[in-house]
């Protein structure tokens, strides 16, 4: 049996929320059990395996800009 641990971290990577599925589940279930809980931001950083159009507009929906790299985020850094 596998499993999945889905979880949000804050911006200075605690854990704040879990969110625990068996291996066979999507990603895309824990992005939309969790996406109701996520935290004010003005970026979630992500693994690719969430990248989805249905929870890129549901981040945006929320203020908030999804990024999928280490390097996305070090370019959104230097455009702030």
């Amino acid at each position: 049996m596998n499993t999945k641990l889905h979880a949000v971290a804050d911006a200075d990577g605690r854990p704040i929320r879990f969110l625990m599925t068996s291996g066979q589940v999507s990603g895309y279930t824990g992005a939309a059990a969790l996406l109701g809980s996520l935290p004010k931001a003005d970026w979630l950083l992500a693994d690719r395996g969430y990248d989805a159009d249905w929870f890129r507009e549901a981040l945006k929906d929320k203020g908030m800009k999804p990024l999928h790299s280490w390097q996305e985020v070090a370019r959104q850094a230097h455009q702030a």
